[in-house]
């Protein structure tokens, strides 16, 4: 039999049909992973999906909380909107500059005339928001890539590299007025996620994957959780239960109390593994919105972990959404790709309402001050300001490549590459 085969076809047309099937193959497989991939990372929309009107959130009427921006994110859902009166809008005049040597990466915290700015030299500075002096520096790390939580009379801070430079992180309880250090505990693995803080109890994550709850008053750990990668988002707190992503490419839901997990889900992922959630979570309308380095912008179902949709941007989306109820448009999510775009979606349905493109590289997280969306363009060095309704620019200063604004309801107070600015309506 083989004999006849070798003369019906000779070892050279056995060749050619051996490569076209090659060929084929290669075709074949090129095509489903191709297709894999495409539903893997594409756009997915599930309209039906549960969503919760909320109201506009807006400042308390009284107490040093009314001008306080305490929080990574403003507030402990993440949603990084500051309802600023409609006098906190551009243009805007130099109060002050403060420059230095060292990227300041993340925005500062504010609570009553002191705001609190962590460089990513490691060293911590109170500053007067008034005139931009120093009331007090600290080195608490060689190396750090957070937001300080100001809370009362203590700051806490965590960092990714020790003072003596060992490569593991420590979270550090400072008190407000001095910048004495209260209480300190050595973290096995760096920290780059910025505290929150509730009803005595301080959360944050490290890159070893375990997410802490520490006692406030001494560092005492309470609970610990451990997540399948890396957590450098800051764990975003609503209605007693924490969100948060990892570099395994899950969210997950634990109680505040107990640690327990309450959900986990996928992202979906890109071909070879899942995409990493390096993003902070918001948590609002009954969902999470949070970005992934697999170029989507996702949203889940807060109490299940249900996917509501998933919107490709082309590129990764290392920042935080920014969520605020729009004139004209409702709920709607601001954030940008490091494809260059800054995006306006659709809460509800994840529609791409308006975009605006900068030519850049957006790494950094958005702020929305009033009716004004901040963001940085990270190859640009540059921060922009567009109308939240429009899309439309209102402002825009050379300097700036993170996460660029906070607020007291009077000032803003602006983050560039080095420098921080203070700047007034």
């Amino acid at each position: 039999m083989s004999n006849r085969a070798t003369r019906l076809f000779p070892r050279s047309k056995r060749l050619r049909l051996g490569l076209a099937a090659l060929a084929v193959l290669i075709a074949a497989l090129a095509l489903g992973g191709y297709l894999y991939e495409r539903h893997r990372t594409g756009s997915i929309y599930h309209p039906h999906a549960r969503f919760i009107p909320e109201p506009t959130p807006t400042l308390p009427t009284h107490g040093p909380a009314r001008f306080a921006w305490p929080l990574y994110g403003y507030s402990k859902e993440h949603t990084r909107f500051f309802p600023a009166p409609a006098r906190v809008f551009p243009p805007f005049k130099q109060l002050w500059v403060r420059t230095g040597d060292s990227l300041l990466e993340f925005p500062p915290s504010l609570y009553g005339d002191h705001i609190f700015q962590l460089a990513d030299d490691g060293v911590l500075s109170a500053i007067n928001l008034h005139t931009g002096h120093t009331f007090w520096q600290r080195r608490i790390g060689s190396l750090s890539a957070s937001t300080p939580a100001a809370v009362g009379n203590v700051v806490y801070a965590t960092v990714l590299a020790r003072p003596d430079g060992t490569e593991k992180g420590e979270v550090v309880a400072l008190a407000y007025t001095t910048g004495r250090i209260l209480w300190s505990r050595a973290l096995p693995s760096p920290s780059e996620s910025s505290p929150l803080v509730d009803d005595g109890r301080v959360f944050f994550g490290s890159q070893n994957g375990t997410v802490y709850a520490l006692d406030a008053h001494n560092g005492n750990v309470i609970w610990v959780y451990h997540a399948s990668g890396a957590v450098k988002a800051s764990p975003t707190l609503s209605d007693g239960v924490l969100y948060f992503g990892d570099y395994s490419g899950h969210v997950q839901a634990i109680s505040e109390r107990t640690g327990l997990r309450l959900w986990v889900s996928g992202s979906g992922g890109a071909l070879l593994g899942s995409g990493t959630f390096y993003s902070t979570a918001a948590v609002i309308y009954g969902r999470v919105f949070l970005g992934n380095t697999d170029g989507r912008v996702y949203a889940y179902d807060a109490s299940t972990g249900g996917l509501d949709w998933a919107v490709q941007t082309g590129d990764y989306v290392y920042a935080s959404p920014a969520v605020t109820n729009a004139p004209g448009l409702g709920p709607t999510i601001y954030l940008g790709s490091y494809n260059g775009t800054f995006y306006a979606l659709n809460a509800r349905s994840g529609q791409i309402v308006w975009h605006y493109n900068t030519g850049g590289r957006i790494s950094g997280s958005a702020t929305i001050v009033g009716r004004v969306v901040y963001f940085a363009d990270l190859g640009e060095h540059r921060t922009y300001g567009l109308g939240i309704s429009t899309g439309r620019i209102v402002f825009e200063m050379h300097t700036g490549s993170f996460d660029p604004v906070i607020s007291d309801g009077q000032n803003i107070y602006l983050t560039g590459y080095t420098g921080l600015y203070g700047l007034a309506p």
